[in-house]
């Protein structure tokens, strides 16, 4: 395997009034292609800022961000916005389907923006949506979609542009217990047939369990092996 995303020494601070709230810092996480990771912490603990981070969404305050062995975090806004484009996957807690069109279309749709033909994207569309299970759902709008379905289109949308990389944010997070365990066994089997790296947010401890490995985000630090259990 070879490593797609490494997070050297990174740090996030907000400005506080007079003063700064640093989130974390030192922070080192690598991820190589095909490898799921978990990343756990309570709520507040700073999840959705690292995945930001390493989606490139958020600068930050210090240390270095690396796709593919080159440096990222300083580059103009559009090459970042092509990286985004062209190696990243997003799936978030909520699915935020276009309403007015259909799942296919909601897949169609960012691959035409990235320059791909109707055609092309129509057939890259389908593909992911029957191997996700939604073969019969293409014509459906997000509103005759159950919860799973619609997160499902939103797991095919993040992957419609081939993307190096994809991280979730508690994609299950909106999500019953059983439809979130179907929801989960349909993202990392596809992520696994798509090759991807992915590092997913999750509260939940079984569903993270079943990744290749987990990391902990607590008190500003990623914990991972035998340190989880001194946390």
């Amino acid at each position: 395997m070879s490593e797609v995303l490494r997070l050297h020494n990174v740090s996030r601070r907000y400005k506080e009034g007079s003063g700064q709230l640093e989130i974390f810092s030192g922070l080192e996480l690598s991820l190589e292609a095909g490898e799921i990771v978990a990343l756990v912490g309570q709520s507040g603990a700073g999840k959705s800022s690292l995945l930001h981070m390493a989606g490139l969404l958020e600068t930050p305050s210090g240390g270095e961000i690396y796709i593919d062995g080159r440096a990222v975090s300083s580059l103009p806004d559009l090459e970042r916005t092509r990286i985004r484009r062209d190696t990243i996957g997003f799936v978030y807690q909520a699915h935020h389907l276009l309403p007015e069109f259909s799942a296919l279309e909601n897949v169609v749709l960012p691959q035409m923006i990235a320059g791909k033909s109707r055609n092309y994207a129509e057939k890259e569309a389908t593909r992911l949506l029957k191997t996700l299970g939604l073969g019969a759902r293409l014509t459906h709008r997000p509103a005759q979609l159950s919860g799973g379905e619609q997160q499902r289109v939103a797991i095919a949308r993040a992957m419609a542009n081939g993307p190096r990389i994809l991280l979730a944010d508690e994609p299950t997070g909106n999500l019953d217990p059983r439809t979130a365990g179907g929801v989960f066994d349909a993202l990392i089997a596809t992520v696994r047939a798509e090759g991807l790296a992915a590092l997913i947010a999750t509260h939940n401890f079984d569903l993270a369990a079943r990744m290749d490995r987990a990391l902990l985000l607590h008190q500003g630090k990623l914990v991972t092996g035998t340190e989880l259990a001194r946390v």
